[in-house]
């Protein structure tokens, strides 16, 4: 396995390989990892003949009084565990490498998918995402790269991204790897205490009970009400949740794909999750 810090040198192992005609497939992380990144770098090596997992916290993607300083770094035991999980190279640029210029080239996410839900509450942050995503597609030039579900906005933008750019790489989505109370696998879950841990899956499981509530005609506002007094009590500050369009994050319709999502601060740590729902009525008062 490679581990690669020089933009010439990945290049010329990647040059190595095109020249072979071999498939290559990125996964982009921030480090830190755990199963569900590993799901993302196997589900790659299944269809491509090489794999480029990137390690890069990215300061774009962050606000003021974020986590950036504090987002865990684990170099050694992300390294140890892409050994053992099919990955041929590691990208580990330094910022200077991703932004060599200041002020650089920047791109502004389309408003209606990035200042939205998350976006709301992290004003910039799908702009940071959008920029250091393009770089990486710029820098490997992968043929497929691949993405977990529980960031499902940022899947969209991504989706957007290439569309609109008319980047030649497909873009494979993939399930959230959860714990076995349900709690979707985040670098950022290290952050809660125990008491805190014992409660974090209620967030999963008010999605649950959201979607069945869907599924039995009941009322969107009503629903969600109770989910919000539900997460409250558990110790939770949600800051939304959603129910939209799984294409573009509009009003649900009839027929088309939809999910529930959720945000919600617990103790020192800000959870996202998701659902799809299958066939869920859509009723008059869905926001």
């Amino acid at each position: 396995m490679h581990v690669i810090s020089s933009l010439d040198r990945m290049r010329a192992v990647l040059g190595h390989w095109r020249a072979r005609n071999e498939r290559i497939g990125l996964v982009p992380t921030m480090g830190n990892l755990h199963e569900g990144h590993l799901d993302l770098v196997r589900a790659a090596a299944r269809r491509c003949d090489r794999v480029v997992v990137s390690l890069f916290v990215n300061p774009t993607q962050f606000g003021p009084g974020e986590d950036y300083q504090r987002y865990p770094r684990t170099r050694a035991a992300d390294l140890e565990k892409l050994g053992a999980a099919s990955c041929d190279l590691v990208w580990t640029p330094d910022v200077e490498t991703m932004y060599p210029l200041s002020p650089g080239f920047s791109l502004l996410a389309p408003p209606a998918l990035s200042c939205v839900l998350c976006g709301e509450h992290r004003p910039g942050h799908f702009d940071g995402v959008a920029n250091v995503v393009l770089r990486l597609f710029q820098q490997v030039r992968p043929q497929l790269a691949v993405f977990g579900e529980k960031d499902f906005q940022q899947l969209l933008i991504i989706k957007r991204l290439v569309q609109d750019l008319a980047l030649a790489i497909e873009i494979q989505a993939w399930p959230t790897r959860r714990e076995a109370d349900g709690l979707a696998m985040s670098s950022r879950n290290q952050y809660l205490n125990e008491e805190q841990r014992v409660a974090a899956p209620q967030l999963y499981a008010s999605l649950m009970d959201m979607s069945a509530a869907l599924a039995a005609g009941e009322d969107w506002p009503a629903v969600r009400d109770r989910a919000w007094q539900r997460l409250e009590q558990h110790g939770f500050t949600p800051q939304y949740l959603a129910w939209r369009s799984a294409e573009d994050l509009g009003a649900p319709q009839p027929g088309r794909p939809q999910r529930l999502l959720a945000a919600a601060v617990l103790g020192p740590a800000r959870l996202i999750d998701n659902l799809a729902l299958d066939g869920a009525p859509i009723n008059a008062a869905i926001k």
